[in-house]
């Protein structure tokens, strides 16, 4: 079942609407697309079609100063944190427990994404995702976006750059 940004569909979550209307907002084209719970990135990857390395997970980052950033990593990749802290420019930085990452961003883990955010926390997205269509979190469990990476990184005005090395 897929819809296109209507935030019509089962539930009606407030964290969905919220990704919408963001989303919106930019003049991002995204389709929502309702799926299965997954157990794993490769199950997860089969349910939608894709590739693992076509999911990007929003993951919140505790920067040593209290605030946070989002990292976009591709599934197949994890943060190289030598390569974010000196882009960054910290000593410092670290993953919130799940809690902290809530009330960051207003979405719980699994269904986080920049769109939408309670805060609007500066965005690092890994180079390995320009030039892709992408799925990610959309601020409910249940739900996927897809999305094209580059429109994304513009309408969140995300730094592009190596963060990542392979899992």
């Amino acid at each position: 079942m897929s819809e296109l940004a209507s935030g019509e569909g089962r539930g009606g979550g407030a964290g969905r609407k919220r990704f919408l209307a963001d989303a919106a907002t930019r003049g991002l084209a995204v389709e929502l697309v309702e799926r299965q719970a997954a157990g794993s990135l490769e199950e997860a990857a089969a349910i939608l079609g894709i590739r693992p390395g076509d999911i990007v997970k929003s993951l919140v980052v505790k920067h040593k100063d209290g605030s946070f950033l989002f990292a976009l990593v591709p599934g197949d990749r994890q943060i190289s944190w030598p390569k974010l802290r000196q882009l960054v420019g910290v000593n410092k930085l670290s993953l919130p427990p799940a809690d902290a990452a809530l009330a960051a961003t207003g979405y719980e883990r699994g269904t986080i994404t920049p769109l939408g955010s309670t805060t609007a926390w500066p965005v690092y997205a890994d180079a390995a995702v320009a030039g892709r269509r992408i799925s990610m979190g959309a601020g409910e469990h249940g739900y996927s976006a897809f999305v094209d990476a580059d429109a994304l990184v513009a309408a969140l005005d995300a730094v592009v750059a190596d963060i990542t090395e392979p899992l």
